[in-house]
């Protein structure tokens, strides 16, 4: 974890949010301006600028960060009707903040293509 980033500090439990899963490896929460009823952030522990940096090591936890996703939808109740994950990398396609984070979007019919 680093000092300054935004979601480090939620991690660690300095900046209150809405959390929605935690454990070892992975926290959830809900996203502060949400662009769907069912926004939720999934990111991982661990400070990974973003999804640029993953390597075969991080094999286990994306797929951790992505059962958790998953069971947010179920959870969430847009299972059924469909959810969209994103990770955005890089600030050209949409990334504010400097840690590997996915987005849960669900609840309302999303439009194709996005931005």
């Amino acid at each position: 974890m680093t000092e300054t980033c935004l979601f480090c500090q939620i991690a660690r439990g300095e900046i209150p949010a809405t959390i929605v899963h935690e454990d070892d490896h992975v926290l959830a929460f809900r996203d502060v301006n949400p662009q769907a009823p069912t926004h939720v952030l999934v990111i991982p522990r661990e400070h990974l600028s973003s999804a640029a940096d993953l390597a075969s090591e991080h094999a286990e936890l994306l797929a951790a960060m992505f059962d958790v996703a998953n069971g947010v939808a179920v959870a969430d109740g847009v299972a059924e009707t469909g959810y969209r994950l994103v990770v955005n990398v890089g600030r050209d396609a949409g990334q504010s903040v400097d840690h590997l984070h996915l987005h849960v979007l669900g609840g309302r019919r999303l439009a194709w293509p996005p931005g």
